[in-house]
């Protein structure tokens, strides 16, 4: 496939500069504080269930828009995480025993909130046999009982550690996209993800495909990290190579000072050029933009994701 033009970053948003860690944003990624009835009552349904969300866990820059349409990305398993990878603000430690009654809480807002698409992902829980994988389970079947029409999106750990039996438990769990990503592009691995294998993470996608066809795959990737564009189009063609159906491409943001620091802003430009590429390698369904995160638009896109399949199969 042609190469396709891509326009010059050399602007003035470049990002590392020895005299600013954190340098201002662009534009284009800059979004409004959180604000307005259906958010507060997002953060009062939250607080009810005693539930962790990623969205502020991770100081997602989508959050104020997303929790006003009740749409809140659920965090299970805990709030502390036992990796340290250099781009999460998640904290690293030594994680609380499981809470077996969180599925039923979190099934519960669900519910209340009348989601039509739920996104649930964890912290990875090296310190479990299983990586809590049956925690997964049992939170897609509470979900399936009290609201039965609420599609389930689910973004995984790796189970690194795990038998393979750990992630057929979540496969038979039956959730409608299963979604892990690998976050970068393989040569960054060591400083990026440490505590992960770029192969491994492929592999559980594919793996995931060879247990349930029918099942559709996701995963994403963020840039300014370091990557070059070779890179990008690489991991593309990786992730088909596992048949997965679902890309996402969002802008890395620097949590804090010591985290991994921004190489560059990326323009919207490119991401349209990514995206592009992208459809052109196969993928159902690719969402590459600055703000672009996991769970950002997740029910209209599993819609769009659906409709596509459809397509493509000749059955619309």
């Amino acid at each position: 496939m042609r190469d396709l033009k891509i326009p010059d970053q050399r602007h003035p948003e470049k990002a590392h500069r020895p005299d600013n860690a954190q340098p201002k944003k662009p534009s284009w990624i800059r979004v409004k504080a959180p604000t307005g009835e259906g958010y507060r009552e997002t953060h009062r349904i939250m607080r009810e269930h005693k539930l962790v969300t990623v969205c502020e866990e991770a100081g997602c820059p989508n959050a104020g828009e997303c929790w006003s349409q009740g749409h809140a990305t659920m965090m299970i398993m805990g709030d502390i995480c036992t990796r340290g990878c250099s781009f999460c603000n998640i904290a690293t430690g030594r994680p609380d025993a499981l809470d077996v009654f969180e599925p039923g809480r979190v099934a519960d807002a669900v519910k209340k909130l009348g989601l039509n698409h739920v996104v649930v992902t964890s912290v990875d829980r090296d310190d479990l046999e299983d990586g809590g994988a049956e925690h997964f389970a049992m939170t897609i079947r509470a979900i399936r009982k009290q609201a039965p029409g609420t599609t389930i999106e689910i973004l995984t750990p790796d189970f690194l550690k795990c038998g393979p039996d750990a992630l057929e438990t979540v496969v038979a769990a039956k959730p409608d996209v299963f979604n892990h990503n690998l976050e970068t592009v393989p040569g960054l691995y060591p400083s990026v993800r440490p505590g992960a294998r770029y192969f491994h993470s492929l592999r559980l996608l594919q793996r995931v495909k060879e247990l349930d066809p029918s099942m559709f795959t996701k995963s994403g990737i963020m840039v300014g990290l370091g990557e070059d564009r070779q890179s990008v189009l690489q991991v593309m063609d990786d992730m088909r190579s596992a048949d997965v159906d679902f890309l996402t491409i969002g802008q890395y943001l620097q949590p804090t000072p010591k985290h991994h620091a921004v190489d560059r802003f990326v323009h919207p430009d490119e991401f349209a050029a990514y995206e592009k590429a992208a459809y052109g390698k196969g993928f159902l369904m690719v969402s590459a933009t600055p703000l672009t995160r996991s769970s950002y638009h997740a029910g209209d896109d599993f819609a769009r994701l659906r409709e596509n399949r459809m397509t493509r199969l000749g059955l619309v």
